[in-house]
């Protein structure tokens, strides 16, 4: 799929668009713009105004803000709707994947570590099964794990709001960053990424992470 996107001076507007994806999966109007851009199909009407449908089509990934320097007017009509994302943990959590574009050594990188638990597949089948993980009905699916199971990369609810795995502890979500370190729960816990990206990561792919987390 082709993809990126530096944007012109047309995204003025952009604290008042409905684009930014939290971890829970909620798209929100807020004036941070983050790390990444995703791609889902075209959400909105000739006003940049999101309707209810949240897809159309199940090929999400995850794009650079800046490539081969391509320009976008945001939220253009009749053209896909730009999301925005603070890093990739979050766009994973979302159940984006990257694009095979823009970010071809992270989607190679990716696909062989998927490739080595599911099988060789193309990507449009790899877009499938996410798709059965990430949604249920119109809204984001979650699973409960034993924490010790889930990698740092992933997202999980602690809580009543989004934390990022790291190694050893946990940090808070925020619209502009992640807070301060905290100790890792016992027991289970409920999981916002996807299993099969779960999966991909305790197999050692990594998403990129805000400098917040780092």
């Amino acid at each position: 799929m082709g993809v990126v996107i530096g944007l012109g001076r047309g995204s003025g507007g952009m604290t008042h668009r409905q684009n930014r994806v939290l971890p829970t999966g909620d798209i929100v109007a807020i004036p941070d713009r983050g790390l990444f851009m995703g791609n889902r199909g075209i959400l909105h009407d000739a006003e940049g105004r999101l309707g209810v449908a949240r897809w159309k089509h199940p090929h999400w990934i995850t794009c650079r803000l800046e490539f081969k320097g391509r320009k976008r007017n945001l939220m253009a009509p009749g053209s896909y709707t730009e999301l925005f994302f603070l890093d990739e943990a979050v766009a994973c959590a979302a159940g984006h994947r990257p694009c095979a574009e823009c970010r071809r050594a992270e989607w190679l990188l990716f696909r062989e570590a998927w490739v080595g638990l599911y099988g060789e597949m193309p990507a449009a089948a790899i877009d499938r099964s996410l798709h059965r993980a990430r949604v249920e009905r119109r809204a984001q699916r979650r699973h409960v794990a034993p924490v010790a199971e889930v990698p740092p990369g992933a997202m999980i609810l602690l809580d009543g709001r989004a934390h990022l795995m790291r190694e050893g502890a946990v940090q808070p979500f925020s619209p502009a960053g992640y807070g301060p370190l905290r100790d890792v729960p016992s027991g289970a816990v409920t999981v916002l990424t996807p299993e099969p990206m779960v999966a991909v990561m305790r197999a050692g792919w990594r998403p990129a992470l805000h400098p917040s987390a780092l």
